[in-house]
C-alpha cells in the first residue's frame, strides 16, 4: 500500500485485498461497519499488535473508525511498532454517506450511539448542571466551565479525554470472548 489514507471509492474498489479493522467500541461497530471488518477497539490495540503484526505480513490493512480520527491515531500507532496501514478517509460515516453497504451483526438487538453523540450528551448534561446547580452555590459552575475547558482542550488536540472515558463503559466494551474470537480470525485468514 502506497498511500497511508484511501478515500471511500478507493477502499471499495480494493476490499477485497485489504484486512479492514474496525477500530470503534463494539456498540458503534454493531450499529453498521465495511463488509468483512474485524472490530478491535482502539483501546485494544496493544493487545492486537502480534495479530495485526501476522496480518500486515499477508497484505495491506486498513484501518477504520466514524470520521477518521481514532483510525488516524491508530495507524499513527501502529506504524511506531513498524505495521503499515492506511485509513479510509471519513470513516464510516464517508463510506456510507457515498453510498456503499454496512454491514451489521446478526445478533445485534440494539443500537449504541455513536461516540461523539454520547460525548455530546455528556458533556451538555454535565454543562446543564454545572449550571443549575450554580443557582445553589456559584462553585459549581466551575463544572461547566471544566467541561467548557476540556471541549476546547480536545479540539485543539484532536483528541477527547471523555469519550476514553464513555469507551470504558459496558455498552462500549468488547466482551473478552469477541476480542479473542477476531484476533485468532486475523490469525487464521
Amino acid at each position: 500500500m502506497t498511500t497511508n489514507a484511501l478515500a471511500p471509492d478507493q477502499a471499495r474498489a480494493q476490499l477485497h485485498e485489504l484486512t479492514v479493522i474496525d477500530v470503534r467500541t463494539p456498540g458503534e461497530y454493531a450499529s453498521g461497519h465495511l463488509p468483512g471488518a474485524h472490530n478491535i477497539p482502539l483501546d485494544a490495540l496493544d493487545t492486537a499488535l502480534p495479530a495485526l503484526k501476522e496480518a500486515a505480513a499477508r497484505g495491506d490493512l486498513l484501518v477504520v473508525c466514524a470520521s477518521g480520527a481514532r483510525s488516524a491515531r491508530a495507524t499513527e500507532r501502529l506504524a511506531a511498532q513498524g505495521i503499515a496501514a492506511a485509513t479510509l478517509t471519513g470513516g464510516t460515516g464517508a463510506w456510507a454517506a457515498e453510498g456503499h453497504d454496512l454491514h451489521r451483526p446478526e445478533h445485534a438487538t440494539r443500537t449504541v450511539w455513536g461516540m461523539e453523540r454520547q460525548v455530546r450528551l455528556t458533556a451538555g448534561a454535565l454543562v446543564l448542571t454545572g449550571l443549575a446547580l450554580g443557582l445553589l452555590h456559584p462553585a459549581f459552575q466551575l463544572v461547566s466551565a471544566g467541561i467548557a475547558g476540556g471541549l476546547v482542550f480536545s479540539a485543539l488536540t484532536n483528541t477527547c479525554g471523555m469519550a476514553a472515558v464513555l469507551a470504558k463503559l459496558p455498552h462500549n466494551r468488547p466482551r473478552g470472548a469477541d476480542l479473542d474470537a477476531t484476533l485468532a480470525a486475523l490469525r487464521d485468514r
